[in-house]
């Protein structure tokens, strides 16, 4: 059980909420760029418009499949510590003191959320 606490807190409150805020603060989305150089890399090589939209929807793609996945670990109340750790990234840059706080009630919600799937 501990275990996937562990695991929900840091893979999708910490890693899907939390720093992806942290990366909307700041201004730039590091996945955005990636994906965009690499479908600029491969459709300059093969110019399929098939390919091409395959790379415009992956990053929604993986934002639904993230959600699934909080989803399924934690519920309402897994997608709600997801929320608040995203609200913790965005202000954790202009009040460090806040950011804290709501990333402590997020992970806080993420071992409540964690613990009643368990029944």
């Amino acid at each position: 059980m501990a275990k996937k606490v562990h695991r929900f807190i840091w893979q999708f409150v910490i890693g899907f909420g939390f720093l992806s805020g942290v990366w909307t603060a700041i201004g730039i989305n590091p996945e955005n760029v990636l994906i965009a150089a690499l479908g600029t890399a491969v459709t300059a090589q093969y110019s399929d418009p098939a390919l091409r939209t395959f790379f415009l929807l992956l990053p929604a793609l993986i934002l639904i499949v993230s959600v699934i996945g909080a989803y399924i670990n934690g519920r309402i109340p897994g997608l709600v510590a997801v929320l608040l750790a995203y609200v913790a990234g965005l202000v954790i840059l202009s009040h460090l003191l806040a950011g804290f706080i709501v990333l402590g009630a997020a992970v806080a919600v993420a071992v409540y959320s964690a613990r009643l799937r368990r029944r």
